[in-house]
């Protein structure tokens, strides 16, 4: 297959192209990436080794890269990581989240109508059902966004769907829970924490801690987005959930554990406004096409905590000037990165 994955130097993305290469060496994978701050080359470097892999820095929302980039290499579907992901960042501009999760998904598309393209793969998230008090909400269950970032996501999915619906384009989408792993931008919750504690830093805890997410390991979320792209029903949408429900405060407090560090680095904040308080996901709709998630959890967690111990020199740099102007906008001018206002 000839592929083209968007926002392949990011987290998730990197890691499934990675895969990728590994289990289907003689496809052609070509990453489309726009290198903001979340995305890094040091990311590819294992698949920049790799016969098959072509990279080229470019934007999705620019119509002529794209059309370029699929002619060139004839490309036969598009698993599209790209997007502005960080709800605290779309509190602080909605707009970029608007351009790129949105309008940057609905150039893909027309790529795909205009040069009929075989598999359109939209990866998104839990977020857009928002937040539920019990259950777990099936791909049928209304949109209920609380954030710029989960309104752009919610956006670009029922664009996806309309595409579909209307030019009849072969389109899915994977509903992801909440990842982790090595090389996630140390912005969210766990590498946040993690590289905080390797630095006796504070951990910035929101509110009671009690908000609960769905955690799955990247290499499992990748190989659910593989088993869609290959084997799910065009038009379907998949929920990826890893089963593993958690509070924020019982994230907090393994994470510690792991690392022998003292509970009395977690300083709790002031709650971000429209803070979701629980997340979860009906996966059956996967589990019934053949595929579940198999890293146990604490196994995983444990992993992922020696991968950011042992590798300061990928984390550290990204913990600079960029970094540092972000955590005074969100917690006070005074404050150390990775520090909170109490």
């Amino acid at each position: 297959m000839r592929l083209l994955v968007t926002g392949g130097a990011g987290f998730i993305g990197s890691h499934f192209v990675d895969r990728r290469l590994r289990r289907h060496p003689r496809d052609l994978v070509v990453v489309l990436d726009k290198l903001t701050y979340a995305g890094n080359l040091a990311n590819l470097a294992q698949a920049r080794r790799h016969a098959r892999f072509r990279f080229q820095r470019g934007d999705i929302c620019e119509a002529a890269t794209v059309d370029r980039l699929v002619r060139r290499h004839r490309i036969e579907a598009i698993v599209n990581f790209a997007a502005e992901t960080h709800v605290d960042r779309s509190i602080l501009k909605p707009g970029e989240f608007t351009r790129t999760d949105i309008l940057g998904t609905q150039v893909l598309l027309e790529a795909v109508r205009r040069h009929r393209i075989r598999r359109f793969l939209q990866i998104s998230t839990d977020e857009v059902y928002g937040s539920i008090a019990r259950g777990a909400c099936r791909e049928d269950a209304p949109l209920k966004p609380s954030s710029p970032y989960s309104a752009s996501k919610a956006g670009a999915d029922l664009l996806v769907q309309a595409y579909g619906r209307t030019f009849g384009l072969p389109v899915l989408i994977v509903r992801s829970s909440n990842n982790f792993g090595p090389r996630q931008y140390p912005e969210k919750l766990i590498p946040l924490f993690v590289t905080n504690a390797l630095e006796d830093r504070p951990l910035p805890l929101y509110g009671d801690g009690l908000n609960v997410r769905d955690w799955i390991y990247v290499e499992d979320n990748c190989a659910g987005v593989a088993y869609v792209l290959s084997r799910g029903r065009p038009g379907e949408v998949y929920n990826l959930g890893g089963g593993n429900p958690r509070t924020n405060r019982q994230i907090t407090e393994a994470i510690l554990r792991l690392l022998g560090k003292p509970g009395s680095l977690v300083r709790r904040v002031a709650d971000r406004p429209g803070h979701d308080r629980r997340y979860a996901l009906d996966s059956g709709r996967l589990s019934r096409l053949g595929w579940n998630p198999q890293r146990p959890f604490l196994k995983a967690l444990q992993e992922t905590v020696a991968w950011y111990r042992d590798h300061p020199e990928w984390w550290r740099p990204l913990k600079g000037r960029a970094y540092r102007r972000y955590y005074r906008q969100q917690y006070g001018r005074r404050r150390r990165p990775g520090s909170a206002r109490t």
